[in-house]
């Protein structure tokens, strides 16, 4: 489809983009001034750049989102062009992004990109600790802050145990917490005010597994998205060499053309799988005792999924400044003796309950939220690799459900022995990385699941694993905000 040849701002972006492309050329060359070039090859480490729509190619739909977005973020970063797979999401989630950090709310501008920088570093995500910084800045935030989190003001300190629970263990948050920050003094935080931050580190917890879980590159313009070396004779990165993000199956598949064998099974299997249990559940219906049993099983095998066998490894300081006590991460609820009651949603849903208490606290958040959430769940080509007009819904609820059983939620009409059915063992170890501990996501494991579905449908995955995780953090925040009111 061809493109108005009128200028758009992207347009002109992409001309002024081209313009200093020359200036640069002559500047190396006339001059010998090194030139920074990108690191990587691509938005994302995972997927090829191929695979990727590239800016100038997109139709007449895409251009105009891609206006917009330039329009509001002042850039194309990279989330966005991993995003664009599909549209209709990436088009809500920036109109939420958008509200969250720019139009009128309780909290202050600079306050919001502080916030965000706090809880993209629990996850040690510099992509958008990087970000975060610049737009902090750019709003006028003190450079003092960035110093360290005790550089901030007493208030935004007081937002650390908050941020660590709900990134790592939000089953832990109770209405004592929400007490501590509301009846500071001079340090309180309002009701409106608190429901804005919590909105905002959800938003950033769960963003930071998508960066780690897509693979995300660093922007050219940040540390580790660029160097002055010139262009090696390999395409292999050193830093995907040390990092595990070069795996022998990567090559065999570049060297033979083909795929492994086995992997061309697995689409045939999953679908067959998914009718017989279609089947299943047309000719009789678990108790709702077994539905219980089947629940607590698959919450305490959850627990035995090993995220990564890779050691620890602690968080630069230039990340860690941003939060305290960086040896707090994620525990499985029951592991060490520990007990955590299950979360039951028919007593306290997203539907019910935190939709409205987020509406009626921060006008519209609640509505964005919520639409973003139906998209993610709902989204669907009809489509699972090469097979067409396949109802996929039994397959995302598995995955939502799933993710949500990891934090101990259970919804009582689901049967949770369909989870063990359709998701295998690397698939789960894929979904805890991410959602728990994404930092430790590799292209090993990226690889690993799904071989033979696209792309697109990892990052719908990927879709779906940042608003289950967001849902999950909200819901337990929520809950003891909704109980301390009462």
């Amino acid at each position: 489809m061809r493109l108005a040849t009128t200028a758009t701002p992207h347009k002109q972006a992409y001309e002024v983009q081209q313009g200093l492309l020359c200036n640069q050329r002559r500047a190396r060359k006339e001059f010998g001034i090194r030139i920074p070039r990108p690191l990587g090859q691509g938005p994302s480490r995972f997927i090829p750049e191929k695979e990727i729509l590239q800016v100038g190619n997109e139709d007449a739909q895409m251009h105009t989102l891609f206006e917009e977005t330039f329009a509001t973020l002042g850039r194309l970063d990279n989330i966005t062009l991993v995003m664009v797979f599909h549209p209709q999401y990436l088009e809500s989630f920036l109109k939420t992004q958008h509200y969250l950090l720019q139009m009128d709310g309780p909290l202050p501008l600079h306050y919001r990109h502080y916030i965000g920088i706090m809880a993209a570093a629990r996850h040690q995500c510099s992509y958008l600790v990087n970000l975060h910084v610049n737009d902090f800045l750019h709003v006028g935030g003190d450079p003092k802050w960035l110093n360290g989190l005790e550089n901030a003001p007493q208030k935004i300190q007081n937002l650390g145990d908050l941020n660590k629970i709900l990134a790592h263990r939000p089953w832990l948050i109770t209405k004592e917490h929400i007490e501590q920050l509301l009846k500071t003094e001079e340090h309180s935080w309002s009701l409106a005010e608190l429901i804005h931050a919590v909105v905002l580190l959800t938003h950033y917890h769960s963003l930071a597994s998508f960066t780690f879980g897509c693979g995300i590159s660093p922007e050219i313009h940040c540390d580790g998205g660029h160097t002055f070396r010139p262009p090696s004779v390999s395409n292999c990165c050193i830093c995907d060499i040390t990092n595990g993000n070069h795996g022998v199956e990567e090559m065999q598949v570049s060297l033979s053309g083909s795929i492994p064998t086995e992997s061309f099974c697995e689409v045939e299997a999953l679908m067959e799988k998914m009718k017989q249990l279609q089947e299943c559940r047309d000719e009789e219906e678990a108790s709702k005792e077994e539905m219980a049993t089947r629940f607590e099983r698959e919450k305490r095998e959850s627990m035995l999924v090993c995220c990564s066998e890779d050691e620890e490894s602690a968080p630069t300081r230039d990340v860690s400044r941003h939060f305290e006590d960086t040896s707090y991460g994620y525990k499985d609820f029951s592991r060490h003796g520990m007990h955590v009651p299950t979360f039951c949603v028919q007593d306290y849903s997203w539907e019910d309950h935190g939709y409205s208490l987020v509406n009626r606290l921060y006008p519209d958040v609640g509505q964005l939220i919520d639409e973003k959430f139906h998209i993610a769940y709902d989204l669907t080509y009809n489509t699972m690799a090469m097979h067409k007009d396949v109802d996929t819904s039994m397959l995302r609820r598995a995955i939502w459900n799933y993710i949500h059983c990891m934090f101990g939620i259970r919804y009582d009409d689901y049967d949770y022995g369909e989870i063990n059915q359709l998701l295998d063992c690397s698939f789960k170890v894929y979904i805890k990385t991410v959602v728990c501990t994404p930092e430790k996501t590799t292209k090993r494991m990226y690889d690993g699941f799904w071989r033979q579905f696209e792309h697109s449908e990892k990052v719908h995955v990927n879709l779906l694993l940042v608003e289950a995780r967001m849902q999950a953090e909200l819901l337990y925040a929520l809950r003891a905000i909704t109980r301390y009111m009462t």
